[in-house]
């Protein structure tokens, strides 16, 4: 379903912009959706935003990468990652750029490259190989509305903290509060207008009102799946930062998660526990 906006919700988004595609990523975008991309265009086209080449660099050579030796240019990183693994990389480095950081937000930046990192990870333990790179697309994109909303409010700091403090889940319905919108709406029409798969829109759109959701039709098995390894993604996360603390966005939907993937409970903790002790 589309998107639904209430009246204050289309009232305070006129205050609040959408940052557009990058030139750089529309023809890139272009390119790499032909039968046949052109590499050696595709490297011309990344070159040409010296913005947005330095930022692949740097995130290709970050520790969530694990290269032994470093990538110096970006037709290196298009031979050593592939096409397919560069392209969510892409879009999500233009995301940064284009919204913007600063010191704030550098952790929480951080934070989304490892969470991404640890996406991939789980699609493979979960035995959905051909999953792993929408699931690295998705976890690099589905907070990006806290980025947008912390640029347009001088308080959103405090939402932050508040996550920090209880979770994400509680933390969206405070910004409606205090908003009359949220990170998962601004989000998601970020995703819509930057043309992003149909179901990582509704993903993010519906990411922290899950109640009801999986036995909803309003995503279908492929979108349930994504969505699991995301909380799934995000809980592994969690209990990196947090080992000693409860994760109460997990405990909202850990439930519907195990029945979803049709898994033990107790398998489900062996995987989220390999991988916790593997990054």
């Amino acid at each position: 379903m589309p998107i639904s906006l209430t009246n204050e919700e289309k009232a305070i988004l006129r205050s609040v912009s959408i940052p557009p595609r990058p030139e750089a990523l529309i023809k890139f975008s272009e390119e790499t959706k032909k039968p046949e991309p052109n590499i050696s265009r595709v490297s011309e086209i990344l070159q040409d935003d010296v913005g947005i080449c330095a930022a692949i660099l740097q995130v290709v050579n970050s520790s969530a990468f694990r290269r032994a030796k470093e990538i110096e240019s970006i037709d290196q990183a298009i031979m050593i990652l592939g096409l397919k693994r560069l392209i969510p990389l892409v879009k999500a480095v233009a995301v940064k750029a284009a919204v913007g950081t600063d010191q704030t937000m550098a952790q929480f930046w951080d934070k989304q490259t490892n969470i991404a990192h640890i996406a991939s990870i789980v699609a493979m333990k979960l035995d959905k190989p051909a999953l792993s790179n929408h699931a690295y697309m998705l976890a690099l994109f589905h907070s990006v509305g806290v980025a947008i909303l912390n640029q347009h409010f001088d308080d959103f700091v405090e939402v932050m903290s508040y996550a920090d403090e209880n979770n994400w889940d509680d933390a969206a319905k405070l910004q409606f509060d205090k908003y009359q919108t949220n990170h998962a709406t601004i989000g998601a029409l970020l995703a819509q207008q930057w043309r992003l798969p149909k179901v990582m829109i509704n993903i993010i759109y519906y990411q922290h009102d899950t109640d009801g959701l999986f036995q909803s039709e309003e995503l279908d098995k492929v979108g349930l799946d994504l969505l699991c390894i995301l909380k799934l993604s995000r809980h592994c996360a969690f209990l990196i930062d947090k080992p000693s603390e409860v994760n109460g966005e997990w405990q909202n939907i850990m439930d519907d998660v195990i029945d979803h993937l049709d898994m033990e409970e107790e398998q489900l903790f062996n995987i989220i526990e390999e991988i916790t002790d593997e990054i």
